[in-house]
């Protein structure tokens, strides 16, 4: 018999990232989004630089069909059908038997299959090729990491306090502090803080490779309470939450092009047994499930879970018997398999858990990159594409991806019926205080004006449709310029759905080209502001690129890469 929780969190799960824009905080006005107004000024570079994200490949190999696949008529009336191929990039940790990283490989050492197939490696980086040194200058945000090591790797640490026990976010927070402690003053790899909890996103830090500035971050956090969890309710919103934040990372971080290592200190999911759920909610969590792990290795994330619970004596450390039974990290959709699809690690069941962060923090460090392009030309979206990795070595464990599904791309934005899913994507980002660095942005006040902003969208993060015989190329976007006050309450809120021709004498029918965008904005002026957010999402790749800048001061240039 179907109890009385199974049927709520199915009505929830129909719904979920409406759910999950619980942390988004605010709705977006895409779906009021009006024909721009604003001054849109395209600008000319040269063809040859063109590198557009669409165009580039991505870590996952789903290679989407975009405007430059759509067939093209010649002057002699026939046809040209371009397609992009797939590149499929890997990140590898080698351990030996005892459990101790391998470097020192060669790429000979290395053997690929996708699909029992064999796959001829084109692209081979040692472990810790692109890491900062002493000679770079220090990185305090996620402008400066992109700017000085645009392919260093990262880590992201998230300390999870909407499925976790109030105690044993305590004992998170302990072992985090005690491990950065450990740390050099100047941290080896970038790093970032981040907490949520059922209300909000929250980065305590930005990247960063000062330790004084994590730990000075942590101990001025306060965790929230989550009654929830002790209650056992709020099943499907912590569900949403969970989805939602992986996404929202994936989303925010996907510009940058180095590794990122996310080390989620929490338990995940709530426990839930979907045995008594109805079958069409076990579908759709399957489905987001594999929609996260997607998004996750596009934006070239490793996920590592650490469960803070350690060593326990009740059955499911007081989460429950499904917890205890089916999965340390939560229901029967276990969120450690989150972990190994991506190519990391779950750690549960000790009470090191500080040693646990250290050392999903070592394997990001020392990680190999491979590339190849797919020998097989099957594309069927359905089919799981599995990856493996063997080492001439015996004795060697080489720990990567399972593998992944070739993905379209992103749906056609409908401004008068906008998806639930493009509402949470402009929400998060538009109420966040994370910097999205999928487009890079430049934005500028104006000395005259200080309510009038002109926002440089480099060329690089822009996708220009093919020329038809009704239509010059042209690129869409979506722009969204809020206000806030200084409780981070949204005061203004413009939303426009803009589309630019690419105009000019040299602009050839198909093929790459390069323009960067001018748009300029005009806020009302409104006392209580203090800061501005202005949010760019490129239609034809779903990429997000965010700039910020403080209101009510001296005119200031603020920029997103």
């Amino acid at each position: 018999m179907r109890t009385r929780g199974a049927a709520l969190l199915s009505a929830a799960l129909a719904a979920l990232f409406v759910h999950s824009s619980l942390l988004a905080q605010d709705t977006p006005a895409s779906g009021t989004a009006a024909p721009a107004s604003t001054v849109a000024t395209p600008q000319a570079a040269p063809a040859a630089q063109a590198t557009a994200p669409s165009q580039a490949q991505s870590p996952a190999a789903a290679s989407a069909p975009t405007a430059g696949q759509q067939p093209t008529r010649n002057p002699d009336g026939t046809y040209t059908i371009r397609r992009t191929a797939r590149l499929v990039i890997l990140d590898v940790v080698v351990t030996d038997a005892k459990g101790n990283v391998v470097t020192g490989l060669a790429r000979d050492n290395f053997h690929v299959t996708e699909l029992d197939e064999p796959q001829t490696i084109l692209n081979f980086e040692e472990a810790g090729a692109h890491a900062v040194n002493d000679e770079t200058p220090p990185i305090n945000s996620t402008a400066d990491l992109d700017r000085l090591a645009p392919r260093a790797p990262v880590n992201i640490l998230l300390l999870d306090e909407f499925n976790t026990r109030f105690e044993d976010e305590a004992f998170a927070r302990y072992s985090l502090k005690k491990m950065l402690e450990r740390q050099p003053e100047r941290l080896r790899t970038p790093t970032m803080l981040i907490a949520v909890d059922l209300q909000k996103f929250t980065v305590l830090q930005d990247y960063t490779e000062s330790k004084a500035a994590l730990l000075a971050a942590l101990d001025h956090h306060f965790a929230a309470y989550p009654w929830q969890v002790h209650n056992g309710g709020w099943i499907a919103e912590r569900y949403g939450i969970a989805f939602g934040t992986l996404t929202r990372v994936a989303e925010a971080v996907v510009g940058h092009q180095g590794h990122k290592n996310m080390i989620w200190i929490g338990r995940g999911f709530p426990p839930f047994n979907f045995a008594n759920a109805p079958v069409d909610s076990s579908t759709r969590v399957e489905s987001y499930v594999q929609q996260c792990v997607n998004e996750l290795r596009d934006a070239r994330v490793t996920l590592y879970t650490v469960d803070p619970a350690g060593l326990t004596v009740t059955p499911g450390g007081g989460y429950g018997p499904a917890a205890a039974f089916n999965d340390p990290f939560g229901g029967d959709y276990q969120f450690n398999k989150l972990a190994k699809a991506t190519g990391g690690r779950a750690f549960y069941g000790r009470n090191d858990v500080d040693a646990e962060i250290a050392t999903g923090i070592r394997d990001g460090a020392s990680f190999y990159s491979l590339t190849y392009r797919p020998e097989n030309g099957n594309v069927d979206p359905k089919k799981f594409r599995r990856i493996k990795i063997t080492l001439s070595e015996p004795g060697l464990t080489a720990t990567t991806r399972e593998g992944y599904y070739v993905q379209r791309g992103p749906a056609r934005v409908d401004p008068q019926n906008p998806s639930r899913r493009l509402a949470f994507e402009l929400g998060a980002a538009n109420n966040s205080n994370m910097a999205y660095d999928g487009v890079p942005l430049t934005l500028t006040a104006d000395p005259a004006n200080p309510e009038t902003f002109t926002i440089h969208v480099d060329g690089r993060g822009l996708v220009w449709t093919p020329a038809t015989d009704t239509e010059p190329r042209h690129a869409d976007i979506i722009v969204i310029a809020s206000t806030f006050d200084k409780k981070n309450k949204e005061l203004q809120q413009i939303s426009k759905l803009v589309k630019v021709p690419a105009t000019g004498d040299n602009v050839p029918p198909t093929g790459p080209l390069k323009r960067d965008l001018n748009l300029k904005f005009n806020l009302e002026h409104n006392p209580k502001a203090v800061r501005a957010r202005f949010v760019v999402r490129v239609s034809a790749t779903g990429r997000i690129g965010t700039a910020d800048t403080p209101l009510n001061q001296p005119a200031v240039t603020a920029q997103s890469r």
